[in-house]
C-alpha cells in the first residue's frame, strides 16, 4: 500500500480520515505534532497555515508515495496556492471532507484542489465512510518501479520519477542520454 501523507489545514479532517482508513472509531485528537506510522503520516494544520512551518511540509513529503491535500466541503477560505503541484515531487491527489455538511460547497473546494494541481479528487465522509473505498482502492494500486537509467532519464528530460513520459517517447537503449 502506498504510504499517504495528509496535509491542510486545522479541523479539515486529516486525523479522522487517518482512523477511518484504520477502520477504527472515530474520535477527536488534536495532531501536535507529525506522526506516521506503516501508511500515513499526519501533520498539524499549523504547518499548512504558517509560513514558517510550511517547509516542513515539503519536507515531510519526501517520505510519502503520495501527497494529499486534505480540505473540508466546508472550508471558508483556501491555503494553498495555484500550482502547489511545483514543489512537490510526489503524485498529489485531493481529499474533500465533511462532504456531509450543510456549509459545504464542494465545486469551490474541487476547483480550488484542481488549480493546486491535484491529479484526483476523493470524496470523504469519514463519520459514513462515503468514499473510503475508493481511496484504499487507489492506495493499493502499485506505484510503477523504475530502473535508476529510467529514472535519470525522466530527470535529464525535466519529468519527475511518477510522471509518464510524453507521447511518442520511450526510454532509450542505451546510455547516451547522459
Amino acid at each position: 500500500m502506498k504510504k499517504l501523507f495528509l496535509m491542510g489545514r486545522s479541523e479539515a479532517g486529516k486525523t479522522s480520515l487517518t482512523q477511518a482508513l484504520r477502520g477504527e472509531e472515530l474520535h477527536y485528537v488534536k495532531t501536535q505534532y507529525t506522526s506516521s506510522d506503516d501508511d500515513t503520516i499526519d501533520s498539524p494544520g499549523e504547518y499548512a497555515e504558517s509560513k514558517r512551518f510550511s517547509v516542513g511540509l515539503a519536507c515531510f513529503s519526501f517520505e510519502a508515495d503520495v501527497v494529499a491535500v486534505v480540505q473540508a466541503a466546508d472550508e471558508p477560505f483556501n491555503l494553498f496556492s495555484a500550482s502547489l503541484r511545483s514543489f512537490i515531487l510526489r503524485p498529489l491527489i485531493g481529499i474533500i471532507t465533511k462532504i456531509d455538511s450543510p456549509y459545504a460547497n464542494i465545486p469551490m473546494v474541487r476547483q480550488w484542489l484542481v488549480n493546486a494541481g491535484c491529479e484526483r479528487i476523493f470524496l470523504i465522509n469519514n463519520v459514513t465512510r462515503e468514499g473510503i473505498s475508493e481511496l484504499l482502492e487507489y492506495l493499493k494500486e502499485d506505484l510503477p518501479r523504475l530502473t535508476m537509467e529510467q529514472a535519470s532519464y525522466k530527470q535529464s528530460i525535466g519529468l519527475g520519477e511518477w510522471d509518464p513520459l510524453p507521447k511518442g517517447m520511450e526510454y532509450p537503449t542505451s546510455r547516451s542520454f547522459r
